[in-house]
């Protein structure tokens, strides 16, 4: 359940950094259902905070217009999987104060495997999002967008609260990405038939 709760949150900072660093970040400060440990404590903060909102809101203000929205998954290559890694083993190290002692003898691990998971999933997003500009003349891309942010929070929610979800969100999410790159793959096989 443990690991659940850090995947979800890094696949979520794949699609927005801040969104599941701000949820964690909020319920540490308000609420006793993730206490964060020494290390990680600067992360409730109200600098943090305050950082961890202005940089939501420009990430979601910034993918809702087409074309900035791919210069903003440049710009987010290396923010989003940081905030993974740094999700990742905050929300072990707040588990290992529950006693689970890897975290303690493998901090590095947590850290890595969130910038995997969001790494693959900020490329699956920032991959599929210039074709849902390209099809729908970038009208889908404001609608998609929010969607993202959506699945974001949910999913960070859920990570927290009730981490079996972060199973069913991830499959369904695996589920579309593939159902749109099959039907890119499907449009671009008559085309190059007919060269």
């Amino acid at each position: 359940m443990v690991a659940l709760t850090g995947i979800g949150l890094a696949a979520a900072a794949g699609l927005n950094a801040a969104i599941p660093f701000l949820v964690m970040a909020l319920l540490a400060r308000f609420t006793t259902v993730v206490q964060l440990p020494s290390g990680f404590e600067w992360m409730t903060s109200w600098w943090a905070i305050g950082i961890g909102t202005l940089l939501v809101a420009s990430d979601v203000l910034l993918d809702k217009v087409p074309a900035v929205d791919s210069l903003n998954d440049v710009v987010q290559s290396m923010l989003r999987p940081a905030m993974g890694g740094l999700v990742f083993a905050a929300s072990q190290a707040a588990a290992d104060l529950e006693g689970s002692s890897w975290m303690r003898e493998h901090p590095w691990v947590g850290v890595v495997v969130g910038v995997v998971v969001a790494l693959v999933v900020h490329t699956t997003k920032a991959t599929v999002r210039p074709v849902v500009n390209v099809a729908t003349g970038g009208l889908a891309g404001p609608v998609v967008s929010t969607a993202e942010d959506g699945v974001s929070l949910g999913l960070s929610v859920a990570a927290v609260l009730v981490p079996l979800l972060v199973v069913v969100v991830l499959v369904a999410m695996t589920w579309v990405a593939v159902r749109l790159f099959r039907r890119r793959a499907a449009r671009r096989r008559p085309s190059a038939a007919g060269r």
